[in-house]
């Protein structure tokens, strides 16, 4: 068994971050996705138009890319925007009370935390993926069951969580796990933003001990680890939704 040379608690310590980042990112991208997917089938073509946008850019630019542009770039923007913001309000209190000297009231500089800006990003990234697989998933609902249920007189509630979600999801599931698999693969970019999850100590304990093989390794099982029992959870969940809609 490997004895990870004294680095055995923080590895542990960054798997579980690396889980937690997987699942709140996963949370935002099923968030995104619905919102997306119901935009491309609204009547709205403002709406449609900007889903479409989304989707189209996030799934043509590579992930690590979006995720140096996201947090160095999101950085830069918010920083600009508390200057300018700062700029403003001191000189309408000038105007004001002019015999005042007035101090900024947003920090000079606001440092996004790296877990934040990991989670935003993958499950932004995610979330255009996730809009494909649920429009996908609304559309293979046979629009006569909703006609149905409206005539017999179901509120929007009743329509969604008795008709329209149970079928929805049936179709949606194994598209919905491929995409899991491939987000929880993805959570070891955050490395590169300097998040400390257990890619980050497997390379900073790799570089200290020189046994990179011995840390990249045990980073590989705990992946296969998650991805095995993801798998199984979902086999189950998509039996559990087919014996439902029979």
């Amino acid at each position: 068994m490997f004895d990870l040379y004294g680095y055995k608690d923080i590895f542990l310590a960054g798997a579980w971050l690396t889980l937690q980042v997987a699942l709140l990112s996963l949370l935002l991208a099923v968030v995104l996705g619905l919102i997306a997917a119901l935009a491309k089938l609204s009547h709205s073509s403002v709406l449609t138009g900007i889903a479409t946008v989304y989707t189209t850019i996030i799934r043509g630019i590579p992930d690590l890319i979006l995720m140096l542009l996201i947090f160095f770039g999101g950085q830069m923007l918010v920083n600009n925007m508390s200057y300018n913001f700062n700029e403003w309000l001191n000189g309408v209190m000038t105007g004001y009370y002019p015999n005042h000297e007035w101090t900024s009231y947003l920090p000079d500089y606001i440092d996004i935390s790296p877990y934040f800006a990991g989670i935003v990003t993958i499950g932004f990234i995610f979330g255009a993926y996730m809009a494909e697989t649920f429009r996908g998933a609304i559309l293979a609902v046979d629009k006569g069951q909703m006609e149905a249920a409206t005539a017999y007189g179901m509120n929007k509630y009743k329509r969604f969580s008795r008709i329209m979600f149970p079928q929805m999801m049936r179709h949606a599931l194994p598209g919905l796990g491929n995409n899991w698999l491939v987000l929880l693969k993805t959570t070891a970019l955050v490395s590169i933003i300097g998040l400390q999850d257990m890619v980050k100590i497997a390379g900073d304990a790799s570089g200290s001990t020189q046994k990179p093989f011995t840390f990249y390794l045990v980073v590989a099982l705990v992946f296969l680890l998650y991805t095995t029992i993801s798998t199984s959870f979902l086999k189950w969940a998509e039996h559990k939704y087919r014996i439902q809609t029979r």
